[in-house]
């Protein structure tokens, strides 16, 4: 008995420090400023990573074992951000390291943005699975994309069977793992969608736990009946509203925007789910198309051609791009320009001003409305809209339900003169209206960017630094961190961004992608 005893007093020391020894982890992030993603002031400490997941936050001891140690001394130590308004369908396989957004340090993308997505969610996931992608991606289901499947791009209100049809394909997206339904009502088919229709697809989204976010019908002259709308949509359907992009474009409406901030914020107070995003910049960007009336664009690009060509309604078209500049109170169409047309590269990041003048026509507005058609004609060009209020857009930015967002897609190096926001969206937030304007602080710029959007979009497990979540992480300094992409010279990376994991691969070091593609498809919660 007493040799039992002496021997479990001589192994006691051992068994102690076996308890209390910590099981060596992958990744220690040391000496941070912790910023936790609630918004609550930062703190110092470590973060300890192993397996993909977060297994510890605070001050550990010296002795923590871990494989490889990352100094944050000095450092902001945040979630890594989520993008909640992106469009990387397509340039997913040209680009799979999603360069620019590491570079901004979005760890996770939510596409299917502005009703359109990939017909096929299912499939599409699994694509993803495939390409082992550097971001984590969600995705929404595009209304206009089911829209499509169903009726095509026709101007018609559906029946009931082809509603039921829509309903059926909308519930079949959720339960393959859509976190929402989308609605673009500036594009066609969404345009033509009236808002009963609206209403039956977002219930169906909301059976699922899903939310509605749209690209509203307006963000101009009849903004707050847009608004109106959308809150409308959400209280029949029953579901979270998230408004994309919110804006107040054109100098006739500069100003307005707490009425807009109003409305939203009363809905709020009521009860009703609903948030915000925006993509910092006074410029936006869209199809040329999206010039030209609704109805001369019905039934699909032959129809449109076969429209154009009978020359009453060339020149009604015309008539309507002159007078819709001249309610903007401008003379010349110097506010629109091409960011990519393939056919002829040289027009990337001139304006219609000056291709009008390249091609030797007049210096006036129908010229200039005849030179739109015909690039529309020829190739729906991607263009970059100026348009916007710097202090409306500061004005937005300090709403407390606004989420930061690009708008954007994966940047193909040097291809066309896309808008900055695909490069420098979050950047340009933590170092222009943070760090010099001060227009809001950086806790809460960081739980714009993590855990809000997470909460509304439903990732559980993402947004916070806590144990047992993802060990999605971004480091930065805070006195470098900025964007570098102009209008002018757009395929800049931000800066300052000095390490990035994603699930706990350490994606970015030093301010270099590593190559690292742990990126991860995620589910909303209808998934099956």
């Amino acid at each position: 008995m007493r040799l039992y005893l002496l021997l479990a007093i001589l192994l006691l020391p051992q068994l102690l420090v076996a308890q209390t020894t910590p099981q060596r982890v992958d990744i220690l992030i040391r000496n941070g400023r912790l910023y936790d993603g609630t918004g609550n002031t930062w703190t110092l400490g470590d973060v300890a990573v192993r397996a993909g997941r977060i297994v510890a936050v605070g001050q550990l001891p010296a002795s923590y074992p871990a494989d490889t140690v990352l100094d944050a001394r000095g450092l902001a130590v945040a979630p890594g951000f989520i993008d909640v308004h992106t469009h990387i369908e397509d340039d997913e396989v040209r680009q799979p390291t999603a360069d620019n957004f590491l570079y901004d340090g979005v760890t996770t993308v939510v596409t299917g943005n502005c009703g359109s997505s990939r017909p096929n969610l299912r499939r599409y996931f699994r694509e993803l699975d495939s390409l082992h992608l550097s971001v984590n991606v969600a995705s929404l289901v595009g209304q206009g994309t089911v829209r499509k499947a169903v009726m095509g791009r026709t101007q018609r209100q559906p029946s009931e069977a082809e509603l039921q049809r829509m309903e059926a394909l909308t519930g079949s997206a959720m339960r393959d793992g859509a976190v929402g339904l989308s609605s673009g009502l500036i594009y066609i088919p969404g345009t033509y969608t009236r808002t009963p229709e609206l209403v039956r697809l977002a219930r169906v989204a909301g059976r699922y736990h899903g939310l509605y976010a749209t690209h509203m019908r307006n963000e101009s002259d009849s903004v707050r009946q847009a608004i109106q709308e959308a809150l409308l949509i959400g209280r029949e359907a029953r579901l979270p509203v998230q408004i994309s992009h919110l804006k107040l474009g054109g100098q006739q409406n500069w100003g307005h925007t707490d009425e807009l901030l109003n409305l939203i914020e009363a809905a709020r107070q009521q009860g009703q789910p609903v948030t915000i995003d925006q993509y910092p910049y006074t410029a936006s960007s869209t199809s040329l198309s999206t010039l030209l009336p609704d109805d001369v664009q019905a039934d699909g690009r032959d129809s449109l051609r076969a429209r154009l060509a009978r020359p009453i309604v060339r020149r009604e078209v015309e008539q309507f791009l002159a007078h819709r500049l001249k309610r903007k109170g401008l003379k010349h169409f110097s506010y629109a320009v091409v960011a990519s047309f393939p056919p002829e590269p040289s027009y990337n990041g001139r304006s219609i001003e000056e291709i009008n003048q390249l091609r030797h026509r007049p210096h006036n507005v129908r010229a200039e409305a005849a030179t739109i058609l015909d690039l529309v004609l020829q190739y729906d060009a991607g263009m970059v809209f100026h348009g916007m209020s710097e202090t409306d857009v500061q004005n937005i930015m300090r709403y407390p339900q606004n989420m930061v967002a690009s708008d954007a897609s994966i940047r193909v190096w040097q291809e066309g003169v896309p808008h900055p926001r695909g490069y420098g969206s979050n950047a340009r937030v933590l170092g222009y209206y943070v760090r010099e304007l001060r227009v809001i602080t950086l806790e809460e710029a960081i739980r714009r960017m993590t855990s809000l959007p997470a909460q509304t979009f439903g990732f559980t497990n993402r947004g916070l630094l806590r144990p047992g979540f993802a060990a999605d992480i971004v480091v930065f300094d805070p006195a470098v961190v900025a964007d570098k992409s102009t209008f002018a010279q757009p395929h800049q990376y931000s800066v300052g961004m000095r390490y990035v994991l994603v699930n706990g691969r350490l994606t970015v070091r030093e301010g270099q992608h590593t190559g690292q593609r742990a990126g991860q498809v995620l589910y909303g919660p209808g998934k099956e």
